[in-house]
């Protein structure tokens, strides 16, 4: 089996599994209790802090551990209207739908991005006013790979002094993130993304930005979070967190190779096209459309032919929804149906890329021969 699907969940790093198993197996016991296994337990999560805070260049009180992304994105979406009394939130039409429904439950005004998938920082800036709470932005994006001017975006809030917040689930270990230098007042991240263990992320929250709690009981995390914590995953993360940040150099450089491997052969399949940017992406982002296929039916034929891969878009009861991203980017309807994510890591081979790219060749061709023979007039022009 070929895994090309890591942007959806990689594989749990060997050190992340290690860091969780004593408080899966021997120590069972509660982090709030005052006996020696519970103090080891509380103990895990502070390494955990510190090791989170040590791989984004932040302090270990600015790390609030949460149960993924999508609690991570609301807890800063709805702490900095809460703040304000109300205003409204700044997004873009391609966040991740953990950002764009809570702004949906708020004011809120939505850039455009570029055919790219990238938006302008000026566009940004131009929907700032007095009544702005907070602007959200992803680092980079979870279907298409494109990377976002964080940086330059984060300089124009703090000049207009609003909160900004970006979800940077797909960007730990693929970007280098250093809360010291970069105008970042809130990150969401995911432990399953990077090697963790599905049921964790955190909310990074510079020093002094207001934060509240959602969900209210023994006050846990210092009163925003309160609930048992997930003691395994939370150790798991922080062992992610120490692996995924080292050689962050040499592991682009490894995997960008390989992706631009298989989008050269990708490209050579009759009636393709790469969507997204082809310099500020992500490593290890493919995300291809072929025209007048079925995504779900390509998806399906690759698995039978071992590879994991999944479309671009969601499904809902069932039912093939269109990206809301691709068509943010303008891309017209013979192309969105026909679209699926590669996801690579620094664990494939390009052995194994060139196999993927002859087997999805394959797949098209026996896809697009059998529309043929039903509908001799339904071909490509």
């Amino acid at each position: 089996m070929i895994y090309l699907d890591n942007a959806a969940s990689a594989p749990v790093h060997p050190k992340a599994l290690a860091a969780a198993m004593p408080f899966l197996t021997d120590n069972f016991a509660n982090p709030s209790s005052a006996h020696s296994l519970g103090q080891a337990a509380a103990l895990a999560i502070m390494t955990a802090r510190e090791q989170c805070a040590a791989a984004l260049g932040a302090l270990p009180e600015e790390i609030f551990f949460t149960s993924g992304g999508t609690e991570s994105d609301n807890l800063a979406i709805f702490s900095a209207l809460r703040a304000m009394g109300g205003g409204k939130v700044v997004t873009t039409a391609i966040e991740h739908p953990a950002v764009l429904n809570a702004c949906k439950a708020a004011r809120h005004s939505v850039c455009s991005v570029s055919s790219e998938g990238i938006v302008s920082p000026r566009d940004i800036e131009r929907l700032i006013d007095e009544d702005t709470a907070l602007v959200s932005v992803m680092t980079a994006n979870n279907e298409i790979g494109t990377l976002q001017p964080i940086a330059e975006i984060g300089a124009i809030c703090r000049e207009k002094g609003v909160l900004f917040h970006t979800d940077a689930v797909q960007a730990v270990g693929s970007t280098e993130l250093d809360m010291s230098d970069l105008p970042v007042d809130m990150l969401s991240l995911s432990a399953h993304k990077i090697g963790g263990i599905k049921g964790a992320g955190l909310l990074y929250a510079r020093r002094g930005t207001p934060l509240s709690a959602m969900l209210l009981g023994g006050g846990q995390e210092r009163g925003i979070r309160s609930g048992t914590e997930n003691v395994a995953a939370i150790a798991a993360l922080g062992a992610a967190m120490t692996e995924i940040s080292r050689d962050i150099p040499e592991r682009v450089r490894k995997v960008s190779r390989l992706r631009d491997i298989l989008m050269t052969e990708l490209e050579k399949i009759p009636f393709s096209r790469i969507n997204g940017s082809r310099t500020e992406r992500l490593c290890g982002n493919v995300n291809v459309s072929f025209r007048d296929i079925d995504g779900e039916a390509l998806v399906m034929s690759l698995d039978l032919m071992g590879v994991c891969c999944s479309t671009a878009s969601a499904c809902s009861s069932g039912k093939q929804k269109r990206s809301h991203v691709l068509e943010a980017l303008g891309i017209s309807g013979e192309w969105l149906d026909g679209t699926i994510r590669l996801t690579l890591s620094e664990s494939n081979t390009e052995s194994e890329i060139t196999r993927v790219a002859a087997i999805i060749a394959e797949c098209v061709e026996r896809q697009r021969a059998a529309v043929i023979i039903a509908y001799p007039h339904n071909t490509p022009e």
